[in-house]
């Protein structure tokens, strides 16, 4: 009986020591980054979303993702050393119809470094839809510079695939003589989904 009554005090004394614990994983000011997964015809990417950074940006790629809306489309831009960009045409460059611009979230504080993703853009620094690019290494000069440049906004890294990104900038180009940047043969996105938690 006194053995009895020593374990279940040893279980409740227990289960008050791991309440803090919980509580501290509940009201953890990062919770986990929101993830997605591009299938792409030369391999996979995994990219981390920063939803406190770029509310606007990441709530807008994600509806295009939602909707299927990347599944199809290719990585139509390819500058090696640069950029590969992606997210606005299909196969035989027919670019589709997008959501209303949005606002451009550059100044942020993210950097275009390597693997992040940035949204593309005309002059317009508030003309961004649904294109993206992944930047190949650290470029600066893209960055927002308050009074000198508007700069391009950074919402998303990858990390893990970026071989295929690699993979992606290695493709020959010049087939297009419009298209001078684009790989000769379409690198397609099968398949875009959110990674569950």
């Amino acid at each position: 009986m006194k053995r009895a009554l020593l374990v279940s005090v040893a279980l409740i004394f227990s289960s008050l020591i791991s309440l803090p614990s919980f509580a501290a994983k509940k009201n953890d000011p990062t919770p986990p980054f929101p993830k997605v997964v591009f299938e792409t015809s030369v391999g996979n990417m995994t990219i981390e979303l920063y939803p406190k950074e770029a509310p606007v940006t990441v709530e807008n790629f994600l509806r295009y993702v939602d909707e299927g809306f990347y599944t199809g489309t290719i990585f139509h831009r390819v500058v090696p050393n640069f950029v590969v960009q992606g997210g606005g045409f299909t196969w035989d460059f027919q670019r589709k119809e997008t959501h209303d611009a949005i606002i451009n979230e550059a100044d942020n504080k993210l950097k275009n470094e390597m693997a992040t993703l940035s949204m593309a853009r005309s002059s317009d620094p508030a003309s961004a839809t649904s294109q993206f690019f992944i930047n190949i290494k650290d470029n600066e000069a893209l960055d927002f510079k308050k009074g000198e440049s508007a700069g391009y906004a950074v919402f998303g890294k990858v990390i893990e695939g970026f071989e295929t990104v690699k993979k992606i900038e290695r493709e020959p180009r010049g087939l297009y003589r419009d298209r001078p940047e684009a790989p000769n043969y379409p690198v397609i996105v099968e398949k875009a989904y959110r990674l569950d938690p």
